[in-house]
């Protein structure tokens, strides 16, 4: 698939002054009994390129790790970010917000398509820009309406105010923008991720994106460092990846025929939940008790199972946990907390899951959305969108229309690839997510914050209840940042600053949580 829009932008803005020099330096390290080897004492390429090759080969990557890499990139769209570069742990970005920085038109993945088809493509991003526009006006009054349920309307505040109103309005409208709309940011990988990315480009959902982007990556990558050639594989012909290999022997997928029946039979085992408890360890507690205990030396008599608990877990007592920096890997009484799991099956918006994605020590099975796309509407909605019956109804209208017409475009035989870029940012992502108590417990601290995108913080409000009801020793303490540092005795209570989102929510139990915006 080409692109009519304008390629990715992509420079290297930082990296180490000799990357490739310096693998071969650590390796080396490894087996020098005269200390540390520099990288200005490798030598040739050609002496040191069977080295490199040989660990290489046998997997020996962490040599290749040391060195980062950053990426400015432009022109790229959200699908790519959600599909590929934010689908695994290894990486750091910082990228542009929809939710506070207004979309402009234009900015959208175009691809080739036969002009009867690339008319409907173009009509229908159209559509939902000016759906988006519309949204944003629409949605101003109800927005005003729950805002000011949390914070007294004042002349003083009042600009102040409308600034924030203004952009929790269009974080609910972009839920109708289209997931090709294009993103900018800085993305930092060490050379091993590099590496990987450029062999395995061609993923679905979106191989022709990946690999133009991968492939700019790699040019920037060996004109700073034409040394890195040596270990360099080329990327995995579609045929070779095994979620390509199984589409294409199975055409019926991406055809549909099987998307209603496994949307419906996921969703009948949700319960209504958005994020619903399927697994655990059962004996966390008591695991997690264990641990501590080991941590300290002591026996079960000298501490029992809720002290201990409290010793790694309590804000009053782990003191740690109250810390901004989380330095909870790193403190031995809270990594007991591993030991305890939880699974989760989840339904988010793309939107909602291209953030939740984003904790990376709580990680999911995304699925190859291509085969999740229904010829009916299958979305979610904001709640501050159902509490206005004219903006709901458009909201409605719009997703209809825009399912319709990716309907058309499939029958006119346009490609899953391209369909799948006009889903709005609204479309259902099915998916398990799985993490252990540590991460999970810094990943609620950052998600039951009432600042919060919304749907993340629905999803760990259930998933908070849900650990209570199971293990309420360990329930107990999944708590949003305010009531950790209000356990743990910080000040000021609220770390947000400014940004306080208008309710005192550490004095609130899990049962009273609510919110529209």
């Amino acid at each position: 698939m080409i692109l009519l829009s304008a390629p990715p932008a992509i420079r290297l803005t930082k990296a180490f002054t000799t990357p490739f020099r310096n693998v071969v330096a650590t390796a080396r390290t490894c087996y020098s009994s005269k200390g540390i080897v520099d990288d200005s004492q490798v030598g040739d390429a050609e002496k040191f390129a069977p080295l490199a090759q040989s660990i290489y080969e046998a997997g020996h990557h962490t040599t290749f790790q040391h060195a980062h890499f950053q990426f400015a990139m432009e022109n790229v769209s959200r699908h790519f970010l959600w599909s590929f570069l934010h689908a695994h742990p290894f990486y750091n970005s910082e990228q542009v917000s929809q939710r506070y920085v207004a979309v402009k038109p234009d900015t959208v993945l175009v691809p080739d398509l036969p002009p009867p088809q690339l008319a409907l493509y173009r009509e229908t991003v159209e559509l939902m820009f000016a759906a988006y526009r519309q949204l944003c006006d629409m949605l101003e009054a109800p927005t005003r309406a729950a805002f000011h349920l949390r914070f007294r309307p004042s002349e003083r505040m009042a600009k102040k105010h409308a600034v924030a109103i203004g952009k929790k309005s269009q974080e609910a409208a972009r839920y109708v923008l289209p997931v090709a709309t294009h993103a900018y940011l800085y993305h930092t990988v060490s050379g091993i991720v590099l590496l990987r990315y450029f062999r395995l480009c061609q993923l679905p959902d979106a191989p022709s994106e990946q690999r133009l982007v991968a492939e700019a990556m790699m040019r920037a990558l060996l004109d700073h460092d034409p040394e890195y050639a040596i270990t360099l594989q080329q990327p995995l012909a579609e045929e070779d990846i095994p979620e390509a290999a199984f589409l294409s022997a199975n055409p019926a997928i991406l055809e549909g025929r099987h998307a209603d029946a496994f949307c419906r039979e996921f969703d009948e085992s949700m319960d209504g939940y958005t994020s619903r408890l399927v697994g655990y360890t059962p004996n966390a507690d008591a695991l997690v008790a264990d641990a501590v205990r080991q941590v300290m030396g002591l026996p079960r008599a000298e501490l029992a199972d809720a002290d201990a608990i409290a010793l790694a877990l309590d804000p009053a007592t782990n003191s740690l946990l109250g810390e901004s920096l989380n330095l909870t890997t790193m403190g031995k009484l809270s990594r007991a907390l591993h030991h305890a799991t939880f699974t989760f099956r989840k339904r988010l918006s793309h939107a909602a899951d291209s953030q939740d994605q984003r904790h990376r020590m709580t990680p999911g099975s995304r699925p190859v959305l291509a085969a999740h796309l229904r010829e009916e509407p299958d979305f979610v909605t904001p709640e501050v969108i159902r509490t206005d019956d004219a903006a709901h109804a458009f909201y409605r209208e719009t997703m209809a229309r825009v399912w319709e017409r990716i309907a058309t475009l499939r029958r006119m035989g346009a490609p899953a690839e391209a369909l799948v870029y006009l889903l709005p940012n609204a479309a259902t992502v099915r998916f398990t997510e799985s993490g252990d108590l540590l991460n999970l417990r810094h990943k609620h601290q950052m998600r039951l914050c009432y600042n919060a995108q919304e749907e993340i913080w629905r999803a760990s409000v259930d998933e908070a209840r849900q650990i209570r009801e199971v293990l309420p020793a360990l329930g107990r303490f999944l708590l949003p940042p305010c009531g950790v540092r209000a356990l743990a005795r910080q000040k000021p209570i609220c770390p947000e600053g400014t940004r306080y989102c208008g309710v005192m929510v550490w004095k609130k139990d899990l049962s009273e949580y609510e919110r529209v915006i």
